[in-house]
């Protein structure tokens, strides 16, 4: 018998001091903390489930080369419309987070960010149900303008 994956359990990012990212996730995502462990370092946090999405704290090193083996991004989303995404910019504007880009991909409207450790974030709507006909178009992307 082969193994069946039902859903993504959650992601768990390795960031440099906890304190710092654990602000940035609770202040400009807005991410609800459900409990700290002390060692090793680490904070939940839910979106419904016991636990979605943690960060453990590795402390100083070097940072990864963009093209070494690894986790690419972790993607939140955020409503359902382009309005959504223009509030999560205006946000994330105001907390001075950089945008890395926006794009349009045929079924979600997506700004992409960064964490304070360089983990890449990507915030989105979904705004289309295509993919559900057409697979196909979860593989589009395309400039976006808010």
């Amino acid at each position: 018998m082969t193994l069946q994956v039902q859903q993504l359990g959650h992601v768990v990012l390795k960031v440099r001091d906890r304190e710092t990212a654990e602000r940035f996730y609770c202040d400009v995502l807005g991410l609800p903390v459900v409990a700290r462990l002390e060692t090793p370092p680490m904070t939940f946090f839910t979106l419904g489930n016991h636990h979605d999405f943690a960060i453990v704290e590795v402390g100083d090193g070097p940072p990864p080369s963009a093209d070494s083996p690894g986790l690419f991004h972790v993607a939140f989303r955020i409503g359902d419309s382009t309005a959504d995404l223009r509030d999560a910019k205006e946000s994330l504007d105001r907390a001075g987070a950089p945008i890395l880009g926006i794009a349009d991909h045929t079924v979600a409207h997506s700004i992409y960010t960064s964490d304070p450790d360089g983990n890449s974030i990507e915030l989105y709507a979904d705004v289309s149900d295509i993919w559900r006909t057409d697979p196909h178009a979860v593989a589009t992307m395309r400039p976006l303008q808010l």
